[in-house]
């Protein structure tokens, strides 16, 4: 491990783990400075291009690895399989730009759990991964639903269910408002606010929601609403 690793490790503790993987020096120094200040996250790595993201991640086991799509030597596209393929896996996050929407979906189709605009602000980048630090897919709302109707081949979101779909046939009253959110890319503590109950309750509706649609995950689930018909 590298010194510079081993100093970050032993700064991080027991906080929240990120390596953070871009080439601009100037994005890696401004998402450190932002999460140093976050309270509860540390950065225990920091790599240039992909390659060198998934070498420092199987040495420090980061929690989240805030990924750029675009890097060289190995893309983050590239790179997505092996950090997800690590055990235990990270949480990886794909850092991004409006108009990447096309790598952005393939690299949720590789594993990632979600996406993150380059141009949100500190308390969005906190919040991002504190989310994906326990599991929620981190979808920046202003992207999600282009990406979606990509990953559903280019439909319009309200005419890619023909028929009714039996996925959500099952579902509650609120739990097909939940699913909405979840389209809209909206977090636990976000859905939660809108509908005024509480992080509990929502994580018991979204938990449920992805037994009875049988989705393995958040983005799974926010496909659904797209195909069910169910986003406006």
């Amino acid at each position: 491990m590298t010194d510079r690793a081993n100093s970050l490790c032993s700064s991080a503790g027991s906080a929240i783990r990120v390596l953070l993987a871009d080439d601009e020096e100037m994005i890696r120094h401004g998402v450190r400075v932002i999460l140093r200040h976050a309270g509860g996250i540390g950065v225990v790595g920091e790599a240039a291009d992909g390659a060198e993201a998934v070498r420092l991640a199987a040495e420090v086991r980061p929690d989240v690895v805030l990924l750029d799509v675009r890097m060289p030597v190995l893309d983050g596209l590239a790179a997505v399989g092996p950090l997800t393929a690590l055990d235990p896996a990270p949480q990886v996050v794909m850092l991004t730009t409006f108009g990447d929407e096309e790598n952005v979906t393939r690299a949720l189709r590789a594993g990632a759990t979600g996406f993150l605009l380059k141009d949100e602000g500190p308390q969005e980048l906190i919040r991002a991964v504190r989310a994906a630090a326990v599991g929620d897919a981190v979808l920046s709302p202003g992207v999600t639903g282009s990406v979606i109707r990509r990953m559903l081949g280019g439909g319009s979101a309200g005419a890619v269910a023909a028929a009714p779909d039996r996925r959500v046939a099952g579902l509650t009253d609120r739990e097909r408002e939940v699913l909405v959110m979840l389209g809209e890319g909206l977090s636990n503590r976000e859905i939660g606010t809108r509908l005024g109950i509480g992080g509990g309750t929502v994580k018991t509706h979204v938990g449920a929601i992805l037994g009875k649609t049988g989705c393995g995950s958040r983005v799974q689930a926010a496909l659904v609403a797209y195909q069910a018909g169910l986003m406006s």
